[in-house]
């Protein structure tokens, strides 16, 4: 008995060391990663995000980004606002329960964080856009042009995840952070230490074959998602990603803002065979822009040819196919994360379900 009360004290307080590792790492976090942009109320949730206004005589449209999932605005604004800052109105946003932004009540799925964002553009003046979109972010924009369509003046898709793909599983650990209880335990003692531990290796493979950008981490503040409640919010948002594509990839057809699909064809973290293909196959009149040896980062590997792809929108005479062959010339010879990091491809043969 006495082995008992002893096992059980001992539970307890690795319980609570781990409690206090989380909430002091999280604090530093914070510390490090404080907010640079400002706040909207919308339905009850502080929603964070930049808004750069355009100059008095723009030669684009206003653009609005969307960042994947364990990311925030930084993600997209550090190699793309330099790029376009006065020659658009530009919008980065935090979606709800990333970054800085509160979760709120209506932004458990991609038609809620949709709706809050058609909001913030309602608040900011922001009539239409070319949204672009990376990653899971990809999938609230295919809600947002589903559900908000006058607000669609283009997409760009970059490395998206938008389609059902076999099986529907996802790494362990966020279908273990959704389970009632023990998933908030899971996110209150061991994901920020052992989410800290393994940062490195995993923006590795997120950018294989390609190699990271110097410092990538800290200057975007990526370790914003082991605080526990981005960590549990970005578990909802991967975890219900299956559910969304399954129940919208049918309507995809009916989207008619004019759509270009950037994709490189060594993907360590999506299936580009199943999303980026289905998305060119889905939406009428699309057009992908496919790179050879270009991994899941192509806002950062290639942001003059994301910025080439948001001209051709605004109308601008763009030969994309040319600029992609540029962007593989240059990357011809990366091979960052070769033997760690492994590029999956679907696991049935044949092309795209749902």
């Amino acid at each position: 008995m006495n082995l008992a009360y002893a096992f059980i004290a001992f539970f307890l307080a690795l319980i609570l060391v781990l409690v206090g590792l989380t909430r002091a790492g999280s604090w530093l976090i914070e510390r490090r990663n404080p907010p640079v942009g400002s706040f909207a109320d919308i339905g009850g949730a502080a929603i964070h995000y930049v808004h750069v206004p355009g100059p008095a005589a723009p030669d684009l449209p206003p653009v609005v980004f969307l960042h994947g999932a364990s990311g925030n605005l930084l993600d997209q604004m550090l190699p793309l606002r330099p790029l376009l800052e006065g020659r658009a109105e530009l919008l980065f946003v935090d979606r709800p329960g990333h970054g800085w932004s509160e979760r709120g009540d209506s932004n458990e799925t991609q038609a809620g964080q949709a709706a809050t964002l058609a909001a913030l553009m309602e608040q900011l003046g922001i009539e239409e856009a070319i949204v672009v979109a990376h990653s899971f972010g990809g999938s609230v924009a295919a809600a947002f042009s589903l559900d908000h369509p006058e607000r669609v003046k283009g997409l760009v898709f970059l490395s998206a995840a938008t389609h059902p793909w076999p099986g529907g599983a996802t790494s362990w650990y966020y279908r273990l952070t959704t389970l009632p209880l023990l998933g908030w335990l899971f996110s209150e003692t061991v994901a920020n230490p052992a989410g800290t531990l393994r940062l490195a290796g995993a923006t590795e493979c997120v950018f294989a074959p390609n190699p990271v950008p110097q410092d990538y981490a800290a200057r975007t503040g990526i370790p914003l998602i082991l605080r526990p409640t981005a960590f549990r919010a970005n578990a909802v948002d991967v975890e219900g990603l299956y559910r969304f594509a399954l129940e919208n990839q049918p309507r995809y057809g009916s989207i008619t803002a004019p759509t270009i699909v950037v994709s490189g064809d060594a993907d360590t973290v999506v299936y580009e065979e199943i999303h980026s293909l289905g998305l060119v196959r889905d939406i009428p009149g699309s057009e992908l822009v496919w790179i050879e040896n270009l991994g899941h980062k192509p806002d950062w590997v290639a942001p003059d040819l994301v910025v080439a792809a948001i001209e051709k929108l605004s109308g601008r005479p763009v030969d994309l196919q040319q600029a992609a062959k540029a962007v593989e010339q240059r990357i011809a010879n990366d091979a960052q994360g070769a033997g760690r990091c492994f590029d999956e491809k679907p696991p049935v043969a044949g092309g795209v379900t749902g």
